[in-house]
């Protein structure tokens, strides 16, 4: 149950985005996780605090799926929809398709309490407008190339799980390649409960475009509850958070998720 659980790891940042985690899915056997996010910003970490900006609201719909094409290898698919508002005096909105990630995720080394893993994606953007406001962000391709270790343990008798992530991000069109950090730790509180408390971290590795121009970074806070309907359906609600950063807007939103594993 905890390795089906420890899955599901979900993480909503700047562009947004969807993770599975360390764990591959033994062959034949997939699953899907539609999550849906909205956030909104009126200031941006200026390098010495808050400053006000004009109000940006970001709504997203993902489908994150993956198949097991052998128990070391499970490919990778996760298209999403998009919505971007940004308030007076810039007055600019975006509706249409966002980023669709494809790729892999193959496992270097697995046993009942450990599991290390490579992962590569390559992100399409689902627009090449530059002249939006509202697109700013969202029209390079992009590689996602990380490593990923998860492992399963007791707090006190309690299962939990945790799951590192490091990636570096390769962006182009003018926009600055990332290095990023993802972590997550699980908590199975009830026999249908999971708290997960996850931690977001990107740092732009040079100067270039960006929402507000020039290098930036934002670390992102979010917490969930994960809740199983049946053995093979789970919910997810919570919320998150941009608590730090520079050049970065701080973010505030909730999500919701629901998954299936077949």
């Amino acid at each position: 149950m905890l390795r089906r659980v420890a899955s599901v790891l979900v993480f909503f940042c700047l562009p947004s985005a969807a993770c599975a985690g360390a764990w591959t899915l033994p062959e034949g056997s997939g699953d899907w996780f539609l999550t849906v996010d909205a956030s909104t910003a009126t200031k941006y970490f200026n390098g010495t605090g808050l400053a006000s900006t004009p109000r940006y609201s970001k709504e997203d719909m993902q489908a994150w799926i993956e198949y097991g094409l052998t128990d070391r290898l499970t490919a990778i698919i996760d298209p999403s929809l998009q919505n971007v508002n940004i308030g007076s005096p810039t007055n600019a909105e975006r509706t249409g398709l966002g980023y669709t990630e494809f790729g892999a995720r193959y496992g270097l080394y697995n046993t009942p309490d450990w599991v290390v893993s490579a992962q590569a994606t390559l992100r399409i953007p689902g627009t090449t407008d530059v002249s939006n406001p509202a697109a700013v962000g969202y029209t390079d391709v992009q590689a996602d190339l990380r490593a990923l270790v998860g492992h399963n343990f007791n707090i006190g008798g309690t299962p939990a799980f945790f799951d590192l992530e490091v990636a570096e991000r390769l962006r182009t069109a003018g926009y600055p390649n990332e290095f990023r950090v993802d972590g997550t730790l699980g908590v199975q509180l009830f026999p249908r409960w999971m708290l997960l408390v996850q931690s977001f971290n990107v740092v732009s590795e040079e100067s270039g475009l960006s929402i507000l121009g020039g290098s930036y970074a934002y670390y992102k806070l979010q917490l969930t509850a994960l809740y199983t309907i049946t053995p093979n359906w789970w919910v997810q609600f919570g919320g998150f958070s941009t608590y730090a950063g520079w050049n970065a807007l701080q973010e505030n939103g909730a999500v919701v998720g629901l998954w299936h594993k077949f």
